[in-house]
């Protein structure tokens, strides 16, 4: 299965090498990775760049914001799976791809998720919130309440 990875950027030159290096690192190597940026001037486009091939598709234009940015990926994506990381944000260890795929593959389920935990950005130890999976249950999107994007992955 071939997973198509979204991140979209504006001005994010502080954390963006994060969470390129935290996408290329996993052990699972049938990714496609889509970066969206809407026309940053603060070097984000040159790290960006800087990665080469590494990065399937890259594009820098105006845009609507965030989530215009995250459905021209969307809209770009082949893969077999999407998931969508965040500028700032990266992914715990290198495993996590392999493991959402291994979940749609025993699970036969259209969708995955998993827990977020929020952090201050200078320090990663001392955990502000965290989302549990755990606590989920499918009347809660009814009235609203969603998994966090960053941990979502659909067909």
């Amino acid at each position: 299965m071939k997973i198509s990875i979204l991140t979209v950027s504006y001005n994010s030159s502080l954390t963006i090498k994060e969470t390129i290096d935290s996408v290329l690192s996993q052990d699972y190597d049938n990714i496609e990775y889509i970066i969206i940026d809407g026309l940053s001037t603060d070097g984000t486009q040159e790290i960006i760049q800087s990665y080469g091939s590494k990065i399937s598709r890259f594009i820098s234009e105006k845009d609507e914001g965030l989530y215009d940015a995250m459905n021209k990926g969307i809209e770009m994506a082949t893969g077999d799976v999407i998931g969508i990381i965040n500028s700032d944000d990266y992914f715990v260890n290198n495993q996590i791809l392999s493991l959402v795929i291994n979940e749609f593959k025993k699970q036969k389920v259209e969708c995955v998720f998993g827990d977020l935990v929020y952090f201050r950005s200078k320090n990663p130890q001392k955990i502000v919130r965290k989302y549990s999976n755990r606590n989920f249950n499918k009347q809660k999107i009814r009235i609203g309440i969603l998994p966090p994007h960053p941990t979502f992955f659909v067909k």
